[in-house]
C-alpha cells in the first residue's frame, strides 16, 4: 500500500519551461524531520507504488500529484492543474 505524503516545498531550476522547473520536492515527516527527493526519485517511487503525493495549501482543497509527460519528459503536477504545474510551483522553496 502506497504511503500518502504531502509535498510542502519544492526546489526550482532557473529554466523557464514549467515542465523542467522542479528539481526537488520535500516536506516534513510526522516526527518533525524534513525529507527531500529529486523529482526523478519521487516519480520512481510513485511508479513503484511506494508513495502517492498531494499538495494542500491554506484555503485551497488538497489535490493529488500525478505524473505527466510533455515532449517525452516526465514531470510532476497536480491533478487539477492544466499544462502548467502551478500548484506545485506556488509552494515555497525547500531549505
Amino acid at each position: 500500500m502506497a504511503s500518502s505524503v504531502q509535498i510542502q516545498c519544492i526546489n526550482k531550476t532557473p529554466r523557464q519551461d514549467p515542465h523542467l522547473r522542479i528539481s526537488n520536492v520535500g516536506g516534513t515527516n510526522p516526527d518533525g524531520t524534513r525529507w527531500k527527493l529529486s523529482e526523478d526519485e519521487a516519480i520512481a517511487g510513485m511508479k513503484s507504488g511506494k508513495w502517492t503525493f498531494y499538495v494542500h495549501r491554506p484555503g485551497v482543497p488538497a489535490v493529488n500529484v500525478v505524473i505527466a509527460t510533455h515532449l517525452g519528459h516526465e514531470y510532476l503536477k497536480t491533478a487539477s492543474d492544466g499544462l502548467h504545474p502551478n500548484n506545485l510551483l506556488a509552494l515555497p522553496e525547500c531549505l
